[in-house]
């Protein structure tokens, strides 16, 4: 298999090179060299996908059994690229997301749920700004992205998948990452109750092995990647942080309504938590039903903790938002033993 991955040195796309090599394929990544390290062994083509120049080596480098975009950000510049490369390459395979859903995060979803209309063409200020808790310009574009690769291959030869929340080692939001530094500092710990709260994270590395495997066995079309529904709870979660940390902290659970009134921003300053009922609600049967796997949490825990003690983090602008201040767990902790 000759890959052509545009991208391939952060998180998820790291870790489909990653995989793509451990299994003998023949991988070159285009990417600026500006973002991550490039993959040992992996074949490397320098160039920007907004210059025609650069695509043209890229072109001319195949032909290529399938593409893979992990940067699609803008339709109209997918337009272009994946029409450019529709001439080199049987299938083009693009990492979209959950957040194409006019329903997310309020609602369960599946693939056949509503999507964000938005044309192939569109540019990087289509459509109105952010809905707090709705529809985002993020997602609005990546669904005119997979309108753009849709147009340029076809629908027997594309593939696109929406992952919810993906976790795991080189995280570079640093949700996991997080709440693995806050349980190892140990001491109290504000939690967001109920502590039965069911989540479906999916592990990076099990993302990626389902991609390749997708392309593999032909399995074009369209997949929400999530993990088990009602499998693992935010319990789970923090037990496993506690564990692969040897960590002491209790556990403080937090119900919603306290954690609201005081201010507390979802998503953000308590990575993970989100009361809208269709967060943890993505039916990924379909891919299931064709060989997506999830592994364990706990070992999504424990090997990304193991990475934490290894190498530098790369985080993003994301990251700054992420986490409670001591100040303000405190203020929590404090107006819960006044209660």
């Amino acid at each position: 298999m000759r890959l052509l991955v545009l991208g391939g040195t952060l998180f998820l796309g790291r870790a489909v090179v990653e995989a793509a090599l451990w299994r003998g394929w023949s991988v070159t990544t285009f990417n600026r060299g500006k973002s991550g390290e490039d993959v040992p062994g992996a074949r490397v083509l320098r160039g920007n996908r907004l210059e025609p120049s650069d695509v043209r080596h890229a072109v001319e480098a195949g032909p290529w059994d399938a593409v893979i975009d992990m940067a699609a950000y803008v339709p109209k510049q997918v337009h272009t690229l994946s029409r450019t490369l529709a001439t080199v390459s049987r299938r083009y395979a693009l990492v979209s997301t959950v957040s194409v859903y006019e329903g997310w995060p309020a609602e369960p979803l599946s693939e056949a749920s509503v999507v964000l209309d938005c044309p192939p063409d569109a540019e990087e200020d289509f459509g109105p700004p952010d809905v707090e808790d709705g529809p985002t310009r993020y997602g609005r574009l990546k669904a005119g992205c997979e309108r753009a690769v849709l147009d340029s291959f076809g629908h027997d030869r594309a593939l696109i998948i929406r992952p919810g929340v993906v976790l795991g080692p080189r995280e570079y939001v640093g949700r996991l990452p997080w709440w693995l530094r806050r349980v190892a500092a140990g001491g109290r710990v504000v939690a967001p109750g109920p502590p039965g709260r069911t989540i479906q994270p999916i592990d990076v590395r099990d993302t990626a092995e389902f991609l390749l495997n997708a392309l593999v066995d032909d399995h074009m079309g369209i997949f929400n990647v999530a993990g088990p529904t009602n499998r693992d709870t935010f319990a789970d979660l923090l037990d496993a942080c506690k564990r692969t940390t040897a960590s002491g902290a209790e556990i403080v659970w937090v119900a919603d309504d306290v954690l609201l009134r005081r201010g507390v921003r979802q998503w953000s300053e308590l990575p993970l938590w989100r009361t809208h009922r269709g967060v943890w609600s993505v039916d990924a049967a379909a891919a299931f039903a064709v060989g997506l796997r999830s592994r364990p949490l706990a070992e999504t825990v424990t090997a990304t903790w193991a990475w934490m003690q290894t190498a530098q983090q790369m985080l993003n602008e994301r990251s700054a938002e992420i986490g409670l201040t001591q100040q303000h767990e405190a203020e929590i902790l404090a107006s819960v033993d006044q209660r």
